[in-house]
């Protein structure tokens, strides 16, 4: 049993009005998450997980009595496992064994910068929920390669549930409601690395994000996800027709002791095509284009349990839509007094996309996983 729970104060002077047209305040506390895992496995034959937890509970997401829906814990992960030979298994459930890339099998206990590439997790609330699909997955080692497929079927009510293509317009993730499931109820996700140096475990599906100079990893990674028919467009004429939506990336995590007195450099660099459709966009989260995105850090080495790593992050995507780009900035610290355990993570972010003016953030998160 695994349970992590991470608190942030966020500040931020550029906050949107609310929905009455008052100004927000600039500083805002919210649990980020809070999570309960748990696994048995009697016997190397079988396992079976659940995963539950809520995320993002702020003032305007907590209800009186708990009951609302942004205040709700529930379901992330629901799967059970059978082994096949020594390093492989098959399995199925409400599972995360995903595709496309390291940062898209992120696990949250040990993340290195303050919260994941956002864009990474692709498919988050758009055929999935909340990174999850419900399906059936393959996943082992072979030597110092491993590899990790999954089919699985679409999420129906997704961000964009109510939506409807404008005719001769951009395309909507709407393929499993409009055109059913039958053409588009299926994705289809693989992701794929090889070890240059030590071997990762791959017994959970959680991605490490930094080791801290207990390991030397080098792994060169590739993934995809496929969801045939997932978009939809309307010609002229307001007919009907599915887009088919495609993402691939290509990774690398670089994850090494330096030295003799506890220093570490971490270092991971992602390119990522995504095509959700003709001239996709939704909100400042997902669109049709590219991605680079590319994070640093070093322990700072030293005699004493307190450690500490600063690490810088940035991305830049192209937006086929605009025609424009969007880059984001992170520069930040965690501060460690029991490893992952326990640390402080201070960050400054900056975000600019497209021709909207930059929104700057400066978070601090407390967590304590046990």
């Amino acid at each position: 049993v695994i349970s992590w729970a991470q608190i942030w104060g966020q500040y931020n002077s550029d906050r949107p009005l609310d929905a009455k047209g008052n100004e927000q305040a600039d500083l805002d506390f919210s649990v980020r998450r809070a999570r309960i895992l748990m696994y048995a496995q009697i016997n190397k034959d079988f396992l079976i997980l659940t995963h539950i937890g809520l995320n993002s509970l702020n003032a305007n997401t907590m209800s009186p009595t708990g009951t609302g829906e942004g205040s709700q814990v529930f379901l992330h992960d629901a799967w059970a496992q059978y082994s096949v030979g020594k390093n492989n298994a098959v399995g199925g459930g409400l599972h995360y064994w995903n595709g496309i890339s390291r940062l898209n099998n992120q696990s949250t206990l040990n993340l290195m910068t303050l919260d994941n590439q956002r864009q990474a997790w692709g498919t988050l609330g758009l055929s999935d929920q909340f990174a999850r699909h419900i399906g059936v997955y393959a996943k082992g080692t072979v030597g110092k390669f491993q590899y990790r497929v999954s089919v699985n079927n679409a999420l129906v009510n997704n961000l964009q549930a109510s939506a409807v293509p404008a005719n001769g317009g951009a395309a909507t993730y709407t393929g499993q409601r409009l055109l059913g499931s039958k053409e588009a109820g299926k994705t289809y996700a693989g992701y794929f690395e090889y070890a240059i140096l030590d071997s990762e475990s791959n017994f959970l599906p959680y991605k490490v994000g930094s080791y801290l100079g207990t390991k030397k990893v080098f792994n060169i990674g590739t993934g995809f996800f496929s969801h045939p028919n997932g978009s939809v467009i309307a010609d002229a004429g307001g007919n009907l027709s599915g887009e088919n939506v495609s993402i691939f990336a290509l990774d690398a995590f670089y994850d090494v002791p330096v030295g003799t007195k506890g220093a570490a450099f971490t270092a991971y660099a992602l390119y990522q095509n995504t095509d959700y459709g003709k001239d996709y966009r939704l909100g400042t989260t997902y669109e049709t284009g590219s991605m680079l995105h590319a994070h640093v850090g070093y322990v700072i080495p030293g005699k004493s349990k307190t450690r500490f790593q600063p690490y810088l992050s940035y991305d830049e995507r192209q937006i086929d839509a605009l025609n424009d780009n969007a880059s984001q900035l992170g520069i930040g610290a965690n501060t460690f007094f029991s490893g992952h355990n326990s640390k402080l993570t201070l960050e400054y972010q900056t975000l600019k996309y497209a021709a909207n003016k930059s929104v700057n953030t400066i978070t601090l998160q407390a967590m304590i996983y046990l």
